[in-house]
């Protein structure tokens, strides 16, 4: 049976030179800090990792050195491309490779489209990767893709596949409509932000799975255990807000640079364009001293 996970999942980054080579070593060092610091599992190739600015070939080079390098249980990688022969093809290495799910965007060049037509692919994605059978969870981004699964269209699939539809990301935004989705029996549900975590209980969510959990995954997993108390949670999503307030990709490896002191991390690819203007750099480096800072306290 394909793996289901659950918890604090970062969603992380993917580091790369100036001429787009990637780093893998400097990859495997931040994957193995974040399962070392509260992370209980990893988003790789996501929309965090720019996946959708790598080559296939390129994704299979993180995605191998991983599998290689990491707890492959506690992994998922994202798959999702417009085209089903790649999606399966990407889907099919990530169960050679042993990760316990494959997160999955839809088809996003293609709009508007219709539940029936995103049943009809998805269910010709589990089809053909019937023989690889890794769990899939459905990625829901409309900000980006233009689409929204709808929470019919995701039980109707959970229904018609209970064996390889396992949940979604749900990076809206919407926590009522995450809650919605969560309500659907046996469908795991994460939203894109830790500070849904103080109602993982109560709006049922399995956990989240989120960009900014990179900079400081222990204080995401004490919410989750520690789901009623306010002060973390207000600590934890100001975290978040704050960073979230500069371009997010580029100020999670800004931040991650900072923690490492490898400059690799500070390039990104096009579109994305790196840190440099004044007041972002100011409000990064000020994140960055004051989790230095509280970080480094005596106990």
């Amino acid at each position: 049976m394909p793996t289901k996970l659950s918890g604090v999942i970062a969603a992380v980054p993917t580091p790369f030179d100036a001429q787009r080579k990637i780093d893998l070593a400097a990859f495997v060092e931040h994957c193995s800090w974040c399962l070392a610091n509260g992370c209980d599992g990893l988003n790789v190739l996501g929309t965090t990792g720019e996946a959708n600015s790598l080559s296939v070939a390129q994704r299979k080079s993180v995605m191998a050195e991983a599998a290689s390098k990491l707890d492959k249980s506690r992994l998922m990688v994202g798959t999702g491309t417009p085209d089903l022969d790649t999606t399966a093809e990407l889907t099919r290495y990530a169960h050679q490779l042993g990760f316990a799910a494959a997160l999955v965007l839809p088809p996003y060049y293609y709009k508007p489209v219709s539940d029936d037509g995103l049943f009809a692919w998805f269910s010709a994605l589990a089809e053909i990767t019937a023989d690889s059978p890794i769990g899939i969870y459905l990625y829901n981004f409309p900000q980006l893709t233009g689409i929204e699964f709808s929470p019919a269209l995701a039980e109707r699939l959970l229904r018609a596949f209970p064996n390889r539809i396992k949940g979604a990301k749900d990076s809206s935004g919407n926590l009522d409509y995450a809650a919605k989705l969560a309500r659907i029996d046996g469908f795991d549900v994460f939203p894109s932000s830790e500070g849904a975590l103080a109602k993982a209980k109560v709006d049922n969510y399995a956990g989240c799975i989120s960009a900014t959990v990179n900079i400081d995954p222990a204080s995401s997993a004490e919410l989750l255990k520690q789901q009623d108390d306010a002060a973390l949670h207000k600590e934890v999503l100001g975290l978040r807000q704050s960073i979230s307030a500069n371009p997010l990709i580029p100020a999670i490896k800004y931040l991650v640079a900072k923690r490492t002191g490898n400059p690799v991390w500070l390039n990104v690819a096009p579109p994305q364009l790196p840190i440099s203007d004044k007041s972002h750099v100011i409000a990064l480096d000020g994140i960055a001293e004051n989790l230095d800072e509280r970080l480094h306290q005596p106990a």
